[in-house]
């Protein structure tokens, strides 16, 4: 399964995450620690926000491994942003090695990134689809079920009115989460689903760490809030108390002893320059929309 690794926080150059820290997210696309297979070469993402030039962020996305590709490499020591999302992929059944399979998917001002795997996802593809609206549907360009996943996200934000910043990407993502549940246990069964996700708007951001396998658990997700350099190399200490970072990592990025596993089935949300919260996963009593 992928890696990924999500940043909120005072602006910082992109190869500080993606190949500057101990143990940086092209790293864990050859090295990772916490898979039985330690490759994640199928592909790679990273998505940016310039807020001062437009609300919709930037995504660069490639089939080549992220270690060996050179225009990663340039770009990332040029360009600085206050929230980036990474994503190196290990792709599964659910899709081919293309452009469009790749993570994060982008949505308006959304950007979104998924580890892991829906049970049985060819089977529930069109119920899927058909419980979305035209937003959603249209906003699907490849195979993966990852971006099925994203399709219901969308679904549900255009249809909320009922709350704001964080909690309102949480309340999106959690009704997706169970819509997704839903539909698998339907078509696979008792087969596991794991969704180990990440969604932002730029200024807020919700991760969740989670699965239906009862036995093994849910894949590795951890996070770390704090001054800005502490995962990082080479970053100056921030004096500032506003001079705070969110990391959210499949992997620890260093050694540092503020690195916290999220516990099975929950979430963490956060907004720029605040506490994040972990708590656990809320079901929501009604899930199902459309045709699902």
């Amino acid at each position: 399964m992928c890696r990924f690794t999500l940043y909120l926080g005072p602006p910082i150059r992109l190869s500080s995450f993606l190949f500057e820290s101990e143990h940086s997210l092209v790293a864990q696309s050859s090295k990772s620690r916490e898979r039985a297979d330690p490759l994640n070469g199928d592909g790679f993402g990273v998505g940016w926000y310039a807020s001062e030039l437009s609300a919709e962020p930037a995504v660069f996305r490639s089939i080549t491994p992220a270690w060996n590709n050179r225009n990663l490499q340039g770009l990332s020591r040029v360009v600085t942003s206050g929230c980036v999302l990474g994503h190196v992929r290990a792709a599964t059944h659910a899709g081919g090695v293309n452009e469009a399979n790749c993570h994060p998917f982008r949505y308006r001002e959304l950007l979104f990134m998924h580890n892991g795997d829906v049970a049985r996802f060819p089977k529930l593809r069109r119920a899927l689809l058909d419980s979305v609206g035209d937003a959603a549907f249209e906003n699907v360009f490849g195979s993966t079920d990852s971006e099925h996943v994203f399709a219901l996200m969308i679904d549900e934000l255009e249809h909320s009115a009922e709350s704001t910043g964080a909690e309102r990407l949480a309340t999106a993502l959690e009704r997706a989460l169970w819509r997704v549940i839903a539909l698998s246990e339907r078509h696979a069964g008792d087969e596991a689903c794991y969704l180990n996700m990440a969604l932002s708007d730029g200024e807020h951001a919700v991760a969740v760490r989670f699965s239906t396998d009862l036995e093994h658990g849910p894949e590795s997700l951890y996070y770390h809030y704090g001054r800005s350099h502490l995962p990082l190399h080479g970053r100056p200490q921030g004096e500032a108390a506003e001079d705070q970072a969110l990391f959210v990592s499949s992997e620890r990025l260093s050694s540092d002893a503020s690195w916290f596993e999220i516990p099975a089935n929950h979430l963490v949300l956060s907004s720029r320059g605040a506490p994040p919260e972990v708590r656990a996963c809320r079901r929501p009593r009604a899930v199902k929309r459309g045709a699902a």
